[in-house]
């Protein structure tokens, strides 16, 4: 079993920033210790889930066309921790915010935390 904690979300102006944070722990994460892929999703309202940003063990990052140059996805292996710094925020980056961790080939999902950019 992993479970993950999202925090940081809230309510920003445009041009705004934020950091969420996600801490994972749980049996699973005790017994492998590595987790291979760590990042996030979201989700805005009537539109499917989307991958935003990941990164890998080895620190290689992966991120949505729509938030290249804006967010910054980066993880503590020790701590169990991934992090999303999102900058320059747009009224379209509004949306639930997924934490999603992959172990030995599982995903694990986060509740989620709003994100909402508007004046």
């Amino acid at each position: 079993q992993v479970q993950l904690v999202e925090s940081g979300g809230g309510l920003v102006q445009p041009g705004g920033s934020l950091r969420l944070s996600c801490a994972g722990s749980g049996r699973a994460i005790s017994l492998y210790g590595n987790i291979a892929v760590m990042g996030w999703y979201r989700q805005a309202p009537g539109k499917q889930r989307e991958s935003v940003a990941h990164i890998i063990t080895n620190g290689y990052t992966d991120y949505a066309d729509s938030v290249k140059g804006r967010f910054s996805v980066s993880r503590d292996n020790i701590k169990k921790m991934v992090y999303l710094q999102m900058n320059s925020l747009r009224p379209e980056d509004t949306a639930i915010y997924y934490c999603h961790f992959r172990i030995q080939g599982n995903a694990s999902w986060g509740h989620g935390t709003q994100v909402t950019v508007s004046l």
